[in-house]
């Protein structure tokens, strides 16, 4: 069982940058994939970045050149670098990992596990 842990989500103004981390608290030599997602009020969970092994990432349009998904060299860590926010990013924000080669055409629901959610909120 993998648990993951978010921080680093709070306010900022639209131009401004946040960084999320989110911390996996047990073994990770199972995980194949890490990805962050997010989910607005009354809206689905969507998808923001990927991250799997050997590096391969990809980002949704509405983020791509803005965000950056990274992970530290243990492979403990994800983060998120979200430059250039837009009111439009507000969201609860929430870290995932898989055993499998996932990529951003999965939907949420089949990855394994979940973190509890750290909220962005984006004001103009």
């Amino acid at each position: 069982q993998v648990q993951l842990v978010e921080s680093g989500g709070g306010s900022a103004q639209a131009g401004g940058s946040l960084r999320l981390s989110c911390a996996a608290s047990t073994s990770t030599y199972s995980i194949y994939c890490m990805a962050w997602f997010r989910q607005a009020p009354g809206k689905e969970r969507e998808g923001v970045a990927i991250r799997c092994s050997g590096g391969r990432t990809s980002y949704a349009d509405s983020v791509k050149g803005r965000f950056t998904i990274s992970q530290d060299n243990a492979k403990t860590t994800l983060y998120l670098q979200m430059n250039s926010l837009k009111p439009e990013d507000t969201a609860m924000y929430y870290c995932a990992a898989d055993g499998r080669q996932l990529s951003m055409a999965d939907s949420w629901f089949v990855w394994d596990y979940w973190g509890q959610g750290t909220q962005v909120t984006v004001s103009s």
